[in-house]
């Protein structure tokens, strides 16, 4: 099946498309994105990608989406594409979470922990257990930097900022570096739960931000 993928958490994104079929996933091709201007590049991009490798809409069978944590703004843009696209064609979508497709890439079996750089001095906690092809989420969260790097516990951890990493190394703890995660990521854990029959209907679709917004965080002091 042709599986469309979409990343726009982050400053910049990416789109990837990728021909799946049983426990084979390859990508054919993966396109960056700029921040700052998803929602005008993303559709004209999928349009553009399908068409260079002689696809139409029509030939997608399934999507996948990065669903956070990230920027606010630019996870509803990709959300709302990706959520259009789905209702329209009647395909199944997966919601991806980054932090999960660093706990896959670190290939550790069991207990495993995913840390993403949140900005202002914080940290995207993701805490799973892994026994197979099977994942359980133990907590997603938001935690101060120094609070977390003071913790020693024994879990491994996969990281993609080498300071973090460097850190962590210093405290004892077991660390592994990965390249930070792209749709081509979110394509192959998508496909993963696609198999796995979890999916969402377009209406169900819902980004996993973990931080608040700060118009939450202000409506809470008032």
């Amino acid at each position: 099946m042709l599986l469309l993928a979409a990343d726009t958490s982050g400053k910049n994104g990416s789109i990837a498309l990728a021909k799946c079929e049983g426990e084979n996933c390859s990508v054919i091709d993966l396109v960056p994105l700029l921040g700052g201007t998803f929602s005008a590049q993303l559709v004209p991009q999928i349009s553009g990608l399908l068409s260079k490798h002689g696809f139409s809409k029509g030939d997608i069978a399934g999507f996948a989406v990065a669903s956070g944590p990230g920027s606010f703004t630019g996870l509803r843009v990709g959300l709302a594409a990706i959520k259009g696209l789905a209702e329209i064609l009647g395909k199944p979508i997966a919601a991806v979470s980054l932090l999960e497709t660093l706990a896959v890439k670190s290939a550790i079996q069991e207990h495993v922990v995913a840390i993403l750089d949140a900005g202002r001095n914080e940290l995207y906690i993701g805490e799973y257990q892994i026994v197979g092809d099977a994942m359980r989420v133990i907590a997603e969260k938001l935690v101060p930097r120094p609070e977390f790097l003071q913790d020693i516990s024994r879990v491994p951890v996969i990281a993609t900022e080498p300071t973090i990493a460097a850190e962590l190394r210093a405290a004892g703890r077991q660390v592994i570096e990965a390249a930070p995660p792209t749709s081509a990521d979110v394509a192959m854990l998508g496909w993963r739960k696609i198999q796995l029959g979890e999916t969402v209907l377009p209406e169900e679709l819902e980004a996993n931000y973990i931080r608040r917004s700060d118009a939450e965080i202000l409506s809470k002091t008032k």
